[in-house]
């Protein structure tokens, strides 16, 4: 991968906290969170899977068995970490998209969260 890549600046596709809210509703979506254990522990959505984008790699991917036939959303406080995981899960083929505005604006918008 081109270093570019993890940038986290530029724009990827984005989901907006409110549509996600609805896609994680019916399942037809997967969630993929790349913050800290400790940021994922204190407050994710539902379902989440976890990777932290510094552990970000194929074979780590490959470890969380994720469905290629559905869409993944990235997620992260503010949708800047999320950035080059979008990139990377594209690049090995997945349909990939960011919460728009991260968990901050996940958390505006209310949406369900759990803890643990």
């Amino acid at each position: 991968m081109k270093i570019g890549n993890w940038w986290p600046f530029g724009r990827v596709p984005e989901m907006p906290a409110e549509d996600l809210a609805a896609a994680v509703a019916d399942g037809s979506v997967q969630v993929l969170d790349v913050r800290t254990g400790a940021e994922f522990r204190r407050s994710r959505i539902p379902g989440a899977r976890h990777l932290p984008i510094t552990r970000f790699s194929k074979p780590h991917l490959e470890e969380l068995d994720l469905d290629r036939e559905r869409p993944v959303v990235a997620i992260c406080l503010t949708a800047h970490r999320s950035i080059p995981a979008v990139r990377k899960l594209a690049e090995l083929g997945y349909d990939a998209r960011q919460l728009k505005g991260g968990m901050r604006a996940w958390w505006k918008t209310g949406g369900p969260t759990e803890s643990g």
